[in-house]
């Protein structure tokens, strides 16, 4: 059997419950509300561009869409994570009172900030023994 098996058979219920917390997460409807509006200042409005060009045959308006869009399919832009960042922080500003995904997010944010300070004393400590 491979490492790999092995491994995902030990952690099978991290797994599983890494999995659901976050499912949870992503499908409240306040966060797919706050989403939603991040999408539209990042993406949408050049989607609406797009298709509100064409219809009405205002050409400069759908150029402006249409080039907006072809950029986002290139793989070095970071709407993924900005969309990601302005729906954070549209919860925190909306939803003030939902404990609950609020808790999430500031327990995966102390664990990303556990990890990094885990990451930076390892390479402090390698550097020293070297």
């Amino acid at each position: 059997m491979s490492k790999l098996k092995i491994w995902f058979n030990e952690n099978k219920g991290k797994i599983k419950a890494v999995i659901t917390k976050w499912i949870m997460f992503v499908l409240n409807p306040r966060f797919l509300l706050c989403f939603l509006i991040g999408w539209l200042f990042t993406n949408g409005w050049s989607y609406i561009f797009f298709a509100l060009g064409t219809y009405f045959k205002i050409s400069w308006m759908a150029i402006v869409g249409a080039a907006y869009m072809s950029m986002l399919w290139a793989p070095f832009t970071p709407e993924k994570i900005v969309t990601l960042i302005i729906a954070i922080f549209l919860l925190k500003l909306l939803f003030p009172k939902d404990e609950k995904t609020l808790k999430v997010l500031n327990d995966e944010l102390a664990k990303a900030k556990e990890s990094l300070k885990n990451r930076k004393s390892k390479k402090a400590d390698k550097k020293t023994d070297l």
